[in-house]
């Protein structure tokens, strides 16, 4: 990158932003098509919810291997810490979505509940807490 420090490396990969950006979406939305089928219980809104939390599982797997890696390869103190912080959200993130297209793979009726709401409560505010330490992140290091 042109005038910038040597050795200078930047948090996030912008691919790695752009793939960030698919479990926060699909995530918050999952959460939202839960909540309407409890307000509906209209059956296609766990359709909806099963689909989106995959997708954001698909996407949410690369970042989560993106950012293990960014923890093992950071070299400066702040960087690591951040890093690891970093991690661990989308590590909580991913296992809660698992779980939670686990429970909405059951029987429509009983697939979202009490705990199907939680977990997607979990899921979208990890993914919303990650991509906010890495925004935060790359702002402080632009600066």
């Amino acid at each position: 990158m042109p005038g910038t420090p040597m050795g200078f490396r930047p948090f996030l990969h912008p691919l790695h932003g752009l793939l960030l950006a698919f479990p926060v979406a699909l995530f918050t939305v999952a959460l939202l098509t839960d909540i309407a089928y409890l307000q509906t219980a209209e059956i296609q809104w766990t359709n909806f919810s099963s689909w989106l939390i995959a997708g954001a599982l698909l996407a949410g797997a690369l970042v989560l291997v993106w950012s293990i890696i960014l923890a093992i390869v950071a070299r400066r103190r702040a960087h690591r810490q951040r890093s690891l912080i970093y991690a661990g959200l989308i590590a909580i993130m991913w296992i809660a979505g698992l779980v939670n297209a686990f429970k909405h793979s059951q029987d429509a009726w009983s697939s979202v509940g009490v705990t199907g709401l939680i977990l997607s409560i979990i899921s979208a505010v990890f993914a919303l807490a990650a991509s906010w330490v890495a925004h935060r992140t790359v702002r402080e290091i632009a600066r």
